[in-house]
């Protein structure tokens, strides 16, 4: 007899595929579009631009898109916002052909911390499990391509992450390149559970696409282990996580944009 909890995290987790599985075709037809139109006008080269608005690395749901999925019948109030106003400044726009030298030092500790309007996120990264991805991170947040960035989404049903990562704020952005999956059988992912304080990389549900766009789990969320855990958040950060869930998110459905202005002001990453 599967319990009425298990069978709400059961749809949650449809629901969660089925969103990639719509944004992988759609990213399929669009960059099909993309090349009819280049080879019209003779283009040669299409740019970093077209790949970063067809949205190729995107990692979860936009707001777009989840608001394809359910309409609410009526607007949700909003909650009081508990954070503070960003810092001056604009979003990086670069990306990149290729990923980044592999130059992480496996052996060291290496730590990042988010400072955002809601408060300090102060996150361990697994340089050693997850190689790549926190060489991908040290190099981002060295080019300042996190600064002045939104986190985009809030779940609140059936999974309980924010997500971050996408200079543009849509859920399509990311760096021009696609990192490895790794560290997918962490040992503290025990029964398809990505346990509160984990952070996580988002991706396309193909393997290998993760980009930029990341998550951080505020309370225990059952998900298919497809997704590189790279980092553990701080007690202290845990605490600014659950503040930003508090204020609940826009569509009053469990899964849009967070109510409270969660701005990445700077992203630094040290090793030690």
């Amino acid at each position: 007899m599967v319990s009425q909890e298990q069978r709400r995290r059961q749809l949650a987790r449809e629901k969660f595929l089925r969103q990639q599985q719509r944004r992988t075709s759609a990213r399929r037809k669009a960059r099909m579009r993309n090349s009819v139109i280049a080879s019209v006008l003779g283009v040669v080269v299409i740019g970093s631009l077209a790949l970063y608005t067809t949205g190729v690395l995107k990692g979860d749901d936009s707001k777009e898109n989840a608001g394809a999925e359910v309409t609410p019948s009526a607007t949700p109030s909003k909650a009081p916002d508990p954070c503070e106003k960003p810092a001056a400044g604009k979003v990086k726009t670069a990306t990149w052909k290729k990923e980044p030298e592999l130059t992480v030092d496996k052996s060291a500790k290496y730590s990042m911390k988010l400072a955002t309007t809601c408060g300090d996120i102060d996150i361990d990264l697994k340089a050693s499990a997850a190689p790549h991805t926190v060489n991908s991170f040290e190099f981002l947040a060295g080019k300042g391509y996190f600064d002045h960035s939104k986190c985009h989404r809030l779940t609140t049903n059936g999974i309980y992450v924010l997500q971050c990562g996408d200079p543009t704020g849509t859920g399509t952005g990311g760096p021009g390149y696609t990192i490895p999956d790794e560290n997918l059988k962490d040992k503290s992912l025990k029964d398809n559970i990505y346990p509160a304080g984990t952070v996580a990389m988002a991706n396309t549900g193909q393997k290998h696409s993760g980009g930029s766009q990341f998550f951080l789990v505020y309370q225990d969320s059952q998900l298919p282990p497809s997704y590189t855990p790279f980092g553990t958040v701080s007690e202290s950060g845990m605490k600014v996580l659950k503040k930003i869930a508090g204020a609940g998110e826009s569509t009053g459905q469990g899964d849009g944009a967070p109510n409270a202005t969660v701005v990445i002001n700077k992203a630094t990453v040290t090793k030690s």
